[in-house]
């Protein structure tokens, strides 16, 4: 299976995220992340979409989400001509003589400590997904206690991305 990263441009307007996740849900196929935010034009949001399949499924996809009124525009965003990030907050169970390998993985992924209790330290890391997964791996020998991923952001390299007709309404 293939995994497919979409910028979508949608109205920003009430039930426009219930009717792209409705499309996702009729025909069976799964969102493996979602993220939703307003674009430097409020009348637009910008929805970033992860989803997996064969070729066919994932170009379905995209021609269905083209069809939908709300959406204006839908561009895939491929490597080496987009920039992807994620953020991730970990709260990791250690003891206080052992913060000191958890400080030092934090400073190997140019990740943050946010918050030190007696018995934990959440960790707060922002990269693509491989570095992420590589920093959660190396905590698998830690008590990870609490684990929370924003689902993957993105954008277009340079003047590749949604149209500029769009942003200037």
């Amino acid at each position: 299976m293939k995994k497919k990263v979409l910028s979508i441009l949608v109205d920003n307007s009430s039930g426009v995220l219930s009717r792209v996740a409705g499309l996702f849900s009729r025909r069976g196929y799964n969102i493996d992340s979602l993220t939703v935010g307003e674009t430097e034009n409020p009348i637009y949001s910008r929805m970033t979409v992860v989803a997996k399949g064969d070729d066919q499924i994932l170009d379905q996809i995209k021609k269905q989400l083209e069809k939908l009124e709300d959406v204006r525009e839908v561009i895939e965003l491929t490597d080496g001509h987009s920039v992807t990030r994620e953020l991730v907050l970990i709260t990791v169970g250690v003891a206080p003589d052992k913060r000191n390998e958890i400080t030092s993985l934090a400073e190997i992924f140019r990740a943050n400590i946010v918050d030190v209790e007696l018995d934990s330290v959440m960790v707060e890391l922002t990269g693509n997904q491989r570095k992420i997964n590589a920093f959660i791996e190396l905590l698998e020998n830690y008590e990870i206690k609490e684990l929370v991923r924003t689902g993957i952001a993105g954008l277009s390299r340079g003047g590749e991305g949604i149209s500029e007709k769009f942003m200037d309404d």
